[in-house]
């Protein structure tokens, strides 16, 4: 933090004043970066920098290249919150390569991260800058956890690789913001309402129905009913580097319910950061052979967290501590280990070694 209290960086912010752009906003300042306030709706731009005064308000969207470019002038770094990606995605990160700085976004639509890796792998690789998808809750957080159970065992010299990757959510309920809710329907859309699955190294899609098991979290949250292949953004950032088959995510019962009812109103604050009164358990298994290694992270409020996420990922690629260049997930570009102790006190960290079958025997 004191290298950029000497030079005080400037990171955009598209959808500042979204419910997650908030958070990130809120998040950089602490950090003693400077944000630039960015969202194609000005008076919600303006509302938003009376509540910040000296910050930059600009005017962009996805639709106007001209207008994110002037946006992102001056620009260290950008930061996309505005969902859905399947429409911000490419435009911000093609003004951000224009730019020649980092992009990093929020995503957890799966197949808007697929279109990031296909499309812009090259460019961002030729122009030696970072391009960073789903560096969020969804996507991201799993994706580091499973990379750093990993790297617990090639550190040990005890890795001979991987089976299986499970990422079970806990979560003990789910108010979508209407961006959520928005992004879901683009993505039900592209799939035509079909599922997907991660299975034999691929992506497939397919129409059987999601069946409920028990899932083992670790005490105090113990065994919940999820939902199996239940399928998130760790599909597409875990395989992206890690060379394992099979990856399954799982989403406890209540919070799936709560996603698919209209009724479920959106999240309201329940403290003085805006946070709700959510909590969350991520349960990551890496299953090789007879063994199971697990990274297990816990917290308060999806959609808060992903913010010290995001951040610290700027943070990290403006000051040279990354691992590649190009288009990469969290746990390709960053020492995951590493990455994850900084998320204190937002996220605590455990792991754990076990002998298969353990909680994956009813998978």
């Amino acid at each position: 933090m004191n290298e950029l209290k000497e030079r005080a960086r400037t990171v955009a912010v598209f959808g500042a004043y979204g419910h997650t752009g908030r958070f990130v906003v809120a998040e950089l300042l602490a950090r003693g970066f400077v944000p630039v306030l960015v969202g194609r709706d000005q008076a919600k731009l303006d509302a938003l920098a009376a509540e910040h005064p000296g910050l930059a308000a600009r005017q962009g969207a996805a639709d106007d290249a001209a207008s994110l470019d002037r946006a992102l002038s001056g620009a260290d770094a950008v930061i996309n919150a505005a969902g859905p990606f399947a429409g911000t995605g490419g435009p911000v990160t093609e003004a951000a390569l224009r730019a020649g700085i980092p992009y990093v976004d929020v995503a957890a639509e799966i197949e808007a991260n697929l279109d990031t890796f296909a499309r812009f792998g090259d460019r961002a690789r030729e122009a030696g800058t970072v391009v960073l998808p789903a560096m969020a809750f969804f996507g991201g957080l799993g994706d580091l956890l499973a990379t750093a159970a990993i790297d617990g065992w090639k550190g040990a010299g005890d890795w001979s690789g991987g089976d299986e990757v499970h990422v079970a959510y806990g979560l003990d309920s789910w108010h979508p913001t209407s961006g959520t809710r928005a992004a879901g329907e683009v993505s039900r859309r592209r799939r035509g309402g079909r599922h997907l699955r991660f299975t034999g190294g691929r992506l497939t899609h397919h129409d059987d129905e999601l069946r409920t098991r028990k899932w083992a979290f670790p005490e105090p949250t113990g065994v919940r009913e999820v939902f199996g292949e239940f399928t998130m953004a760790d599909v597409v950032t875990v395989p992206s580097h890690l060379d394992v088959p099979e990856v399954r995510t799982y989403m406890a019962v209540e919070a799936a319910r709560d996603l698919s009812s209209p009724d479920t109103p959106a999240p309201v604050a329940a403290d003085e950061h805006g946070r709700s009164a959510q909590s969350f358990v991520v349960d990551v298994a890496v299953v090789s052979g007879s063994r199971e290694r697990s990274a297990v992270a816990s917290g308060r409020d999806i959609y808060a967290v992903s913010a010290p996420l995001a951040v610290e990922a700027v943070h990290r690629i403006l000051t040279g501590r990354i691992r590649t260049t190009g288009v990469a997930s969290a746990g390709a570009l960053f020492d995951a280990r590493d990455f994850l102790r900084a998320l204190a006190p937002h996220v605590t960290v455990e792991f754990h070694d076990r002998s298969v079958p353990s909680r994956l025997g009813g998978a």
